[in-house]
């Protein structure tokens, strides 16, 4: 199966599911789809070669507060 068809039928399975999706171009050789549900943002992408990279990201607490933003601020602006 080629790449662009390996993407669309991911694509279809997502819709099918009533999973929703967005899709970027952040590298010039792949397509990137992500995904979030409940506590998870999932990060797939589709390299034109047919590889697929597929990395998950979990919370590890709660709920934040709007105190939280400064954080965000302090520890990962320029």
């Amino acid at each position: 199966m080629n790449a662009m068809q390996k993407l669309l039928d991911f694509l279809t399975k997502l819709a099918d599911s009533n999973l929703q999706y967005s899709l970027e171009c952040n590298r010039g050789e792949a397509i990137m789809v992500l995904i979030a549900v409940p506590g998870e943002r999932w990060e797939v992408e589709f390299f034109a070669d047919g590889n697929v990279e597929v990395e998950v990201f979990k919370t590890h607490g709660g709920v934040k507060g709007e105190s939280e933003l400064d954080r965000l601020f302090k520890e990962f602006s320029d």
